[in-house]
């Protein structure tokens, strides 16, 4: 394989491919580059959000706030089954037809990054957020949007929160729609947009509106999950 050919298979993707035909000692630039991005990724799992800076960055949107039974980072980390649990407090049972949930996950610099410009964006795409509280999830898994749709009595939940980083992005959002949430339920019941970004991932706007798309489908349909696929990219036929 010639020098020309290794550079362009390696401009196809961020990760870390030895293209070389033979072995040999890895580039001391390579090895800084790594470790750089190995503790990116390891301080974005440990980091916490600033929910207070999140909350005025969000405004005027108003917001709620919640916990789930993980009451530390160390034991979050620990217990992926508490991060799905809520804590106990109370959350309105205003029966919103759809709920955003925004939880700090894996990622803190994801949520502190993607949030506001993915909910600027949702709030274009789906006017019917405009005025409608956001729910502020500390020590979130995924799982607990269920427990916080169904304690509002939510139609549908969509938990927006930060991804296991990796050696190639530490700070990507992911999305996950749900129909008539409740705890116990399946992923295979939700929806997920992943890889949101701003250096070469799904960007706010295309993640909202391949979003918007799904909300509405979902709702025609009365399902999410396996039985929803995403076919927002697929032009529609007209008559």
């Amino acid at each position: 394989m010639s020098g020309l050919d290794r550079l362009r298979l390696a401009a196809l993707t961020p990760a870390r491919v030895r293209l070389e035909a033979g072995a040999g000692p890895t580039r001391l630039a390579d090895l800084l580059t790594f470790q750089e991005d190995h503790a990116a990724a390891r301080d974005a799992i440990h980091g916490t959000v600033d929910w207070a800076a999140l909350e005025r960055d969000l405004a005027p949107l108003p917001v709620l706030h919640a916990a789930s039974r993980a009451t530390d980072r160390a034991t979050y980390l620990r217990r992926p089954d508490l991060g799905r649990q809520l804590a106990e407090g109370a959350l309105p049972r205003s029966a919103p037809p759809l709920q955003v949930v925004i939880g700090d996950g894996l990622s803190a610099p994801a949520v502190m990054a993607q949030a506001v410009p993915l909910m600027r964006a949702l709030a274009a795409h789906l006017p019917e957020l405009a005025d409608r509280p956001v729910v502020l999830a500390q020590g979130a898994r995924v799982a607990l949007g269920d427990a916080i749709g169904a304690a509002m009595c939510a139609g549908m939940v969509l938990m927006l929160i930060g991804e296991r980083p990796g050696l190639s992005v530490a700070d990507s959002m992911g999305a996950y729609l749900t129909q008539n949430p409740r705890p116990g339920l399946r992923d295979s019941a939700r929806n997920c947009v992943s890889n949101i970004h701003a250096r070469g991932g799904l960007s706010a706007d295309d993640a909202a509106r391949r979003l918007a798309w799904l909300v509405a489908e979902g709702r025609r349909i009365g399902a999410t999950g396996v039985a929803l696929k995403d076919d927002s990219d697929r032009p529609r036929l007209t008559p």
